[in-house]
C-alpha cells in the first residue's frame, strides 16, 4: 500500500513538472507585440531607459507607474518613507490605471532596488491586478548592490504566472548625486546586454 501511494505521489509530481515545463516552453517564444506591456517605476530615469530598450526590441505598450501622492524629491526623505512603508506593509495608491490589462499576455516589470526590496508601488501594482496565466519578466536597475529580495517577491506575488529570468544592471547612485547613469557609452553597453538577455529567454532573435 505504501509503495502504491508513493508511486502515485511521484507520478503527480512528474505531471506537475511536465506541465510547468510546457508552460515555460510556450512562454519562451517571441511575443505578439500587441500583447506586450512594459510597466516600470523609475525615479532617476535609469529603469525607464532600460524599459525603452526593451520596447525597441519587442514592441508593446510602455506604462510608467505614478502614485496618487508622489514621493518626496529629496533623497533622504524618500528613503525614510519607503523604509516605513516596507516595515508596515503599506501599499501606496497608484494614479496609473490600466483598463485593458486582460489583453496582454506578456508583461515586463521594471523597477529599481529600494531598501534591497521590491519598491512599494510595484507591490501595489501586483496586488491590484490579476496576472494569472500571463508571462512575467522582471528587470531591475540598482546602485550596485543587486536586486535584494525583489525578484523573489515578484514570484511570490505572481503565483499563477510564468515568471522568466530577470535582467539586472547597475544604474545611478542617487545617494552620491549620480542620477541618470545609463546614457552615452553606458547606454550602448546596457543595450547590448538587454538584447543578449532577450535572445537568451527567447523573446527576440
Amino acid at each position: 500500500m505504501k509503495i502504491r501511494l508513493l508511486s502515485i505521489i511521484l507520478l503527480l509530481g512528474f505531471a506537475a513538472c511536465y506541465a510547468q515545463t510546457i508552460r515555460q516552453n510556450e512562454a519562451a517564444k517571441p511575443p505578439d507585440k500587441d500583447k506586450v506591456l512594459i510597466v516600470y517605476l523609475s525615479r532617476t530615469g535609469n529603469t525607464e531607459a532600460v524599459a525603452r530598450m526593451i520596447q525597441n526590441e519587442v514592441g508593446g505598450d510602455l506604462v510608467a507607474l505614478e502614485l496618487e501622492r508622489p514621493y518626496p524629491k529629496e533623497y533622504r526623505a524618500i528613503v525614510e518613507q519607503v523604509a516605513k512603508e516596507n516595515e508596515s506593509g503599506y501599499l501606496p495608491p497608484l494614479k496609473t490605471k490600466i483598463e485593458n490589462i486582460g489583453k496582454y499576455d506578456t508583461i515586463f516589470l521594471g523597477f529599481p532596488t529600494w531598501g534591497m526590496q521590491l519598491p512599494p508601488p510595484m507591490k501595489s501594482f501586483l496586488r491590484q491586478y490579476d496576472l494569472s496565466g500571463k508571462t512575467i519578466i522582471p528587470f531591475n536597475t540598482n546602485a550596485g548592490y543587486g536586486v535584494g529580495s525583489s525578484f523573489t517577491s515578484v514570484k511570490e506575488l505572481c503565483p499563477e504566472s510564468t515568471v522568466l529570468e530577470g535582467f539586472v544592471t547597475k544604474g545611478g547612485i542617487e545617494r552620491d548625486g549620480i542620477k541618470l547613469a545609463i546614457k552615452n557609452a553606458r547606454a550602448d553597453e546596457v543595450r547590448i546586454a538587454v538584447h543578449d538577455w532577450l535572445v537568451r529567454i527567447k523573446l527576440t532573435k
